[in-house]
């Protein structure tokens, strides 16, 4: 079954007990704000931190992010109950359509457009069509490289303006109800 981050998260705060990270979905100080408000005490941005100056990967990479949109993401492998979520391209066209045409079901059709060690080449070279990589839908909401510091710094004060704002309107209506 395909479960939203949403429902998750909030499953996760229900049963968990103990402290959480969310993960999946985060690139702003919005998002910290929403993850906070369900329950978890952080946020965990892979493909966020993908696109800062540190990250040690190809240039031409990191601007394939930025130009991409949320539906530039392809969803990989679930014919054999292995989902994974990738950046679209070339390769992941080429196994979405062995894995939908298949006849055998064989994981060997696949296996070698959807090799670890091709993805890791992809950020080396800079090739975005070379291999498969991991890549969230949060790819629309990224539009810059900064360094992690000035990153960091944006996310803590949106989410302390989106906190705030979500307080301020809380406040009002109990206000209004007195």
């Amino acid at each position: 079954h395909d479960i939203t981050n949403f429902i998750l998260l909030s499953r996760a705060r229900q049963s968990l007990g103990v402290p959480f990270i969310a993960s999946g979905g985060f690139a702003d100080g919005q998002g910290l704000a929403a993850a906070l408000a369900l329950g978890a005490e952080g946020i965990n941005m892979g493909t966020r931190f993908m696109c800062t100056v540190e990250a040690p990967i190809h240039q031409k990479i990191k601007q394939a992010i930025v130009d991409a949109q949320e539906t530039d993401t392809e969803l990989v492998l679930r014919r054999w109950k292995n989902t994974s979520r990738l950046f679209k391209n070339k390769v992941t066209d080429e196994a979405t359509k062995i894995e939908r045409e298949s006849t055998t079901g064989k994981f060997e059709e696949v296996g070698h457009l959807v090799s670890g060690k091709r993805g890791r080449e992809v950020f080396l070279n800079g090739d975005k069509d070379f291999g498969v990589w991991t890549a969230g839908q949060v790819i629309g909401l990224i539009h810059d490289i900064p360094t992690c510091e000035v990153l960091c710094s944006r996310i803590e004060k949106e989410a302390v303006e989106a906190m705030e704002r979500s307080q301020k309107m809380f406040e009002g209506k109990i206000q209004a109800r007195l």
